[in-house]
């Protein structure tokens, strides 16, 4: 390996605390290490998709912070005092108090994902016809208005590729305005971090000034928070804020008339998520189809054990000291790979680092799914599993072609990102090898996680 590269710690004069792990571990999982010829194989079998590789034969998996989270001791003891009734659990409670002191709104639904609520949200708001707006949307959002016969469109700030720019997962405020007064918009969802653009800070002033626009025109904004509290932790650090992240996120919570999150991520949670509102004629509209697709209000698809993790993790995920370290992580991973020369979004996000496909591979084109391709060699090479965010997923609607490295929290230690700048170093010594791909067959709507591809000869 190529350790003059990475080797931190050899000078002590340069040692900083915040490299420290931030936690000790009492379950330790082994990793494997197969043959590039094994994994070659692999790739075979699993038509080129890594959706399709078992976790077993994974060495790093970056393929998201969805749900890959490590449990705290204390999430751990909670789930033993779970409460499995029907209606109105114990565990319910707690969770709902959980959910209020951290996003300030009064009536809390539980689901069992973040989908779960955008397809909830879609049926409530939406018709066929109707143009819902975003700085970003998700994945599955963009998918699921799709399916519902409306029509998502993007529109992030113009200043989304400029690298000096904090705020990259703001909303175009103009084209905001110019598509409610235009357009049949139904309503409005900020992304918050903006995902599919970096991972990057949503301003506060930038979505104040949204909410107003969208209330306007009498449309309904939406937070989709998922990731809203790295968001205050950058927002923090950013404009030397002397707030609390809680304080931070009631700042931004209270400019919406519906929050929903996936609590796979901030939740620091493996499964679960919650719509929230304080207006009163939208609760009828959501507890109805909370009850015919996900279950009882007071249990909403989730087990008692899942609302007593949530609850103590939308707690622990407010402490400036994980947060800091969460943050602190991510960004060596970037400073790495930025050191190595591999194109990233800049500033690094708070949950991912985000690599340029495009500006990394000049061979390829986007139609030969380029990202995809160092998708592929990632695991070839080295057994990291991380997933393309561009043609692959979004075809022609893509605004980028980036890999995304996602980092589950509280699992990697700074050596395994090491491992993974390393891989991406002998990519960089032989970028040409990358191959083009073709797409044998996939769904309309979410290509990426069904695809079939493979290399052109």
């Amino acid at each position: 390996m190529k350790n003059e590269i990475f080797n931190k710690f050899s000078n002590f004069k340069d040692f900083n605390l915040s490299d420290i792990e931030l936690y000790k571990y009492k379950v330790a999982e082994k990793i494997n290490f197969l043959t590039i010829e094994q994994r070659e194989e692999i790739l075979k079998k699993a038509n080129y998709n890594l959706f399709n590789i078992p976790s077993k034969y994974i060495t790093i998996d970056l393929l998201t912070d969805s749900g890959t989270n490590t449990l705290s001791d204390l999430q751990l003891s909670y789930m033993m005092l779970y409460d499995e009734s029907y209606a109105g659990s114990i565990s319910y409670e707690r969770f709902i108090d959980a959910a209020k002191n951290f996003c300030n709104k009064e009536f809390i639904f539980p689901v069992h994902q973040g989908r779960a609520a955008e397809k909830i949200l879609a049926e409530i708001l939406t018709k066929p016809g109707d143009i819902v707006i975003s700085n970003t949307h998700f994945d599955t959002g963009f998918a699921i208005y799709k399916h519902f016969k409306a029509t998502p469109i993007n529109i992030p700030t113009p200043y989304y590729k400029d690298e000096k720019y904090n705020f990259k997962g703001n909303i175009d405020l103009e084209k905001l305005e110019e598509l409610l007064k235009n357009g049949n918009v139904s309503h409005v969802v900020m992304t918050i971090t903006n995902n599919a653009l970096g991972g990057q800070p949503v301003e506060l002033n930038n979505l104040k000034q949204a909410y107003e626009i969208t209330k306007k025109y009498n449309r309904i904004f939406v937070i989709d928070g998922c990731r809203i509290a790295e968001n205050s932790i950058l927002y923090k650090r950013i404009t030397n804020s002397n707030k609390s992240i809680k304080e931070i996120i009631h700042d931004y919570t209270q400019y919406c008339d519906i929050f929903y999150m996936s609590t796979k991520k901030d939740g620091i949670a493996h499964m679960g998520g919650f719509i929230a509102t304080n207006n009163k004629e939208l609760v009828p509209k959501i507890r109805q189809l909370v009850i015919l697709y996900e279950g009882f209000p007071t249990y909403g698809g989730l087990s008692g054990k899942d609302m007593e993790v949530i609850a103590k993790g939308l707690e622990e995920v407010l402490d400036e000291d994980y947060l800091n370290y969460r943050i602190n992580q991510v960004k060596f991973l970037g400073d790495l790979l930025k050191n190595i020369g591999i194109p990233i979004i800049e500033p690094v996000g708070g949950h991912a680092v985000f690599v340029n496909a495009s500006k990394f591979i000049q061979h390829l084109k986007p139609e030969d799914y380029l990202a995809q391709s160092l998708v592929i060699e990632l695991y070839r090479l080295g057994g990291i599993r991380s997933v393309e965010v561009g043609y692959l997923m979004y075809s022609k609607d893509a605004i980028m072609n980036l890999v995304r490295l996602a980092i589950p929290r509280r699992t990697y230690t700074y050596k395994h990102l090491e491992y993974v700048a390393y891989i991406f170093s002998l990519i960089k010594d032989n970028i040409n090898n990358l191959k083009p791909y073709r797409v044998l067959e996939a769904d309309e709507l979410v290509p990426h996680f069904t695809a079939k591809l493979a290399p052109v000869s």
